[in-house]
């Protein structure tokens, strides 16, 4: 697995159960490579104006995301697990998609710190 891979992933839902769910990868975490998903969900009215972004099937890289519906990154649903609890590999986003969606990330944790 690489970095803006689509990815499907067992991730913590907000009632604490887990869920078999769609996410892109974003970095490999030191010190054990474990990688860091952003969740990706298709109930577009929970966007957070800004800071998610829109995954259409009008986008030059929906073909290749393995997405199958018009769908929400949510950068704001993050987690960091093992690569060894991964389902597998189902696309990947552009490398710009992903550049940018790193950049946007980091400026939020850049601007949030005290």
């Amino acid at each position: 697995m690489k970095e803006g891979d689509v990815v499907l992933v067992p991730l913590p839902q907000a009632d604490g159960r887990i869920k078999n769910r769609s996410a892109i990868v974003l970095r490999a975490m030191p010190p054990f490579a474990d990688l860091l998903v952003c969740g990706i969900s298709t109930q577009l009215h929970q966007k957070a104006v800004g800071f998610d972004e829109l995954l259409e099937p009008s986008h030059a890289d929906f073909s290749t995301s393995g997405i199958k519906a018009a769908s929400l990154i949510r950068l704001g649903f993050l987690a960091v697990l093992p690569v060894t609890g991964f389902l597998g590999v189902i696309g990947s986003v552009s490398a710009e998609r992903h550049r940018r969606l790193v950049e946007r990330l980091s400026n939020y944790i850049r601007a949030a710190a005290p």
